[in-house]
């Protein structure tokens, strides 16, 4: 996908407006990526399937989420989250977010 056309981009950290959890994007979708039951059963506020979807990290959680575009925010604090797959994802924080790859010297 594209992430001009996505508002949130893989390593940023982001807060749920509904649910005021922070997280760390770890992969996006151009448009929602699941199934039917699934979306009738967790997608209570019946965001658009055609816009991005974002696989988020959970700070201090063990889990995932999968969140509409229309439900989060930049953080405010873009402060270090605390997740056990993190290091599954990215290699380095900068100071504001995560980033892939091999750290360079």
């Amino acid at each position: 996908m594209s992430e001009s056309s996505a508002r949130f981009h893989v390593g940023q950290i982001i807060e749920h407006q509904l649910f005021g959890y922070r997280g760390v994007v770890f992969d996006v979708d151009p448009v929602f990526d699941g199934s039917e039951q699934w979306y009738d059963e967790m997608a209570k506020s019946r965001p658009p399937k055609d816009a991005p979807w974002y696989h988020v990290l959970v700070h201090d959680a063990s889990h995932t989420t999968y969140v509409a575009e229309r439900n989060l925010i930049a953080a405010p604090d873009p402060a270090q989250i605390d997740h056990p797959m993190l290091g599954d994802y990215f290699s380095l924080y900068d100071g504001t977010r995560y980033l892939t790859g091999a750290p360079t010297n």
